[in-house]
């Protein structure tokens, strides 16, 4: 006894495969159009995103110019009080004691001394290091 299958059955395989890919066909063009509106939308999610972000920065900046231009207000009402303890006037002494303790915040250059007659420094003799 042969099983075979009937000839009805191989059509109606044959006509499920021709629906699938009917519907396959018909359906391909609105999912591109959906998968290029999911994409559109990642991107302008993504944008929106980066302007937070670059808004939130200039906001940190705005704040960090805010305290830095508090914290130069302090340090010239530091300078005017020493000016006053200095009896008003800025003297030749403080102004070299000033140069002096500058020099500790440069690091990246060298500062030779040379001996003068007050074993103070020659504050008008500072030149960048040259590099071969």
């Amino acid at each position: 006894m042969k099983h075979s299958v009937p000839a009805k059955g191989i059509f109606y395989i044959f006509l499920f495969f021709v629906v699938i890919i009917i519907a396959i066909l018909a359906l391909l063009p609105r999912y591109k159009v959906w998968s290029q509106e999911m994409e559109g939308k990642a991107e302008f999610a993504k944008a929106e995103q980066n302007r937070r972000i670059k808004v939130e920065e200039a906001k940190a900046n705005l704040e960090a110019e805010k305290l830095n231009a508090q914290a130069e207000i302090e340090r010239a009402k530091g300078a005017s009080e020493a000016i006053k303890i200095e009896n008003g006037s800025l003297t030749e002494r403080y102004i070299q004691y000033l140069w002096v303790r500058q020099q500790g915040d440069n690091k990246d250059k060298t500062v030779i001394y040379i001996p003068t007659e007050a074993n103070l420094p020659i504050l008008e003799s500072v030149r960048p290091l040259k590099t071969p």
